[in-house]
């Protein structure tokens, strides 16, 4: 897609996001959008067939934004290195704090999680549902290449260290909404992942 063309799309994503957080997802309708926008229907749906789609793109999105972070080629180029431990360290903490403030920074994510947004359906809590797979599949698999590479403890199952992980920031960052609390504030990523990483390291 054209820089412009992604540019547009991203608008239609954070306006509609917007709205699903405020005005609940039922309520809120493609012409909302487009006034907010200031464009014509027809420029949303060259992106998104109905609302419902820009509600995946959101997903979509985190997830892309998460294998990115998470890249599996250059956490084998770095290995294969051999760094020092205290470099080692940092790079994979930072990789693990990233990935959490990713999640941590779309409180939507957080809502649809808990069907804390007004309107959801059942086909929608689905697509959440293999949302919240992706991304426990993508951060075991970066465990599980830290464990063989004996640098978490070898034996951490890596599946249920990544759900511990994303249920941990999702379930904190849920508490300072639920609360009215500034959750950005808490510095979320950075605690969770400090908190993990205590666990995790191989003691050697």
């Amino acid at each position: 897609m054209p820089p412009k063309g992604e540019k547009r799309r991203q608008q239609i994503i954070e306006t509609a996001k917007n709205m699903f957080i405020t005005k609940g997802f039922q309520s809120t309708h493609i012409g909302q959008v487009c006034d907010e926008l200031d464009i014509a229907r027809g420029t949303v749906y060259q992106y998104f067939s109905n609302k419902k789609e820009i509600l995946y793109g959101i997903l979509d999105n985190v997830i892309e934004a998460l294998e990115e972070v998470l890249d599996s080629d250059d956490l084998k180029d770095f290995l294969e290195k051999k760094p020092h431990h205290d470099t080692m360290i940092k790079f994979i903490d930072d990789r693990i704090s990233a990935c959490l403030g990713i999640i941590s920074d779309e409180p939507i994510i957080i809502r649809l999680i808990f069907k804390d947004i007004a309107g959801i359906d059942e086909e929608v809590s689905e697509k959440v549902a293999e949302f919240i797979n992706k991304v426990i599949t993508i951060i075991a698999k970066e465990i599980e290449v830290l464990c063989k590479n004996k640098i978490f403890k070898d034996n951490i199952e890596p599946e249920v260290a990544a759900a511990t992980l994303f249920g941990g920031v999702i379930m904190a960052v849920f508490h300072y909404i639920d609360n009215n609390k500034n959750y950005m504030d808490k510095k979320i990523p950075s605690s969770m992942s400090i908190l993990y990483i205590l666990g995790v390291y191989h003691n050697d």
